[in-house]
């Protein structure tokens, strides 16, 4: 059977149907913008449901973090360096964007790598990089702690916010969410392997696929998920770039520089075990990144911690399309393209 006509007939099933009610879960933001952008809920049966996940970087950084790095900005000759994305995330009273205004010091950055030519540019000024994101990230994180070590740079320091997925999984499954199947990160098992979803999948008896990001890959995983229902499985459906162990040197370099932790996500609270922090032997590259608080709503009518949590869909949240946009938003969840307000906005 010619790909074509294989994908004729993915197509032909996932949009005729008729079984049981299904609700998938995309944990990755990257997905979420995906399906939008290949029409992938308009093919679909109006049995299968889709629902965004706290797999957007942005969306699940507490805004007690976007505090924080305000405060670290204000100091004298200190910089923080930022995706862009992380400019617009509201803090409890205002965004790094915003308080520019008032004199902060922030620099958007394309890689975290950038980070060294900039400190070793000026050595007289201090840089702090805002460290954010799940396992995917987290090795390029280790990477520049290794490059500031090796090559004695000693005006950078890491505020983190890296989470990891096991355990927001385990989170939402144990919380009572109504999900039948996730949706698995491709980019995420790429550095854990595929195995890192087996366990949850043995626990709740739901099936994982792990998929790529492009359309025919996407509609093929979520017909495998359909098929799958109610089967603890973890099909990896993304072998040209996903094994089963993952990739074991940057596994390596993670635990050489970081050690496991508890982490508060926004909306969601702390989650035991489900972030990175430096370890102690390189505290001296830290910036405070121990003991973020729980979140304070900057709009208290925002639901991006029902969104985040697939309680609800971005369109039903009071604010959505309205006073919070992405040229305005009043949640993480609108600010960034991986975001699932920003998706359902924009599509």
């Amino acid at each position: 059977m010619s790909n074509n006509t294989e994908l004729v007939a993915i197509k032909k099933y996932l949009h005729e149907y008729s079984g049981p009610d299904i609700r998938i879960m995309e944990i990755c933001g990257s997905h979420t913008g995906a399906i939008a952008k290949n029409g992938i809920p308009g093919m679909l049966s109006e049995k299968i449901h889709l629902i965004s996940g706290p797999g957007c970087p942005v969306c699940v950084t507490p805004s007690s973090y976007v505090d924080r790095l305000i405060e670290l900005s204000l100091k004298p000759d200190t910089t923080v360096l930022t995706f862009g994305d992380l400019l617009r995330v509201p803090g409890s009273r205002e965004s790094l964007r915003e308080a520019e205004g008032r004199g902060a010091s922030v620099k958007m950055v394309y890689s975290p790598m950038d980070t060294v030519a900039i400190a070793k540019e000026a050595p007289d000024k201090k840089y702090v990089f805002a460290a954010i994101g799940f396992e995917t990230t987290t090795p390029v994180y280790a990477l520049l702690l290794d490059t500031l070590i090796k090559e004695n740079i000693k005006n950078v320091k890491l505020l983190t916010a890296l989470k990891t997925m096991p355990e927001i999984v385990d989170t939402l499954c144990s919380s009572g969410a109504q999900i039948d199947a996730f949706l698995a990160p491709g980019h995420v098992c790429v550095v854990t392997g595929s195995r890192v979803f087996e366990k949850a999948a043995e626990k709740y008896s739901l099936p994982f696929v792990v998929s790529g990001f492009d359309g025919p890959g996407l509609l093929a995983s979520i017909a495998m998920l359909v098929k799958h229902r109610g089967e603890g499985v973890v099909i990896n459906n993304y072998q040209s770039v996903v094994d089963h162990d993952g990739n074991v040197k940057a596994q390596e370099l993670i635990d050489k520089y970081f050690c496991k932790s508890d982490a508060v996500w926004r909306g969601i609270g702390n989650v035991p075990g489900s972030g990175y922090l430096i370890r102690e032997s390189y505290a001296a590259f830290d910036a405070g990144s121990a003991g973020l608080s729980e979140d304070e709503k900057r709009n208290k009518a925002c639901s991006c911690d029902k969104v985040i949590m697939g309680l609800m869909p971005p369109e039903k949240c009071p604010l959505f399309g309205k006073i919070c946009t992405p040229e305005n938003p009043q949640g993480a969840c609108m600010v960034s393209p991986e975001g699932s307000c920003n998706t359902a906005y924009s599509y």
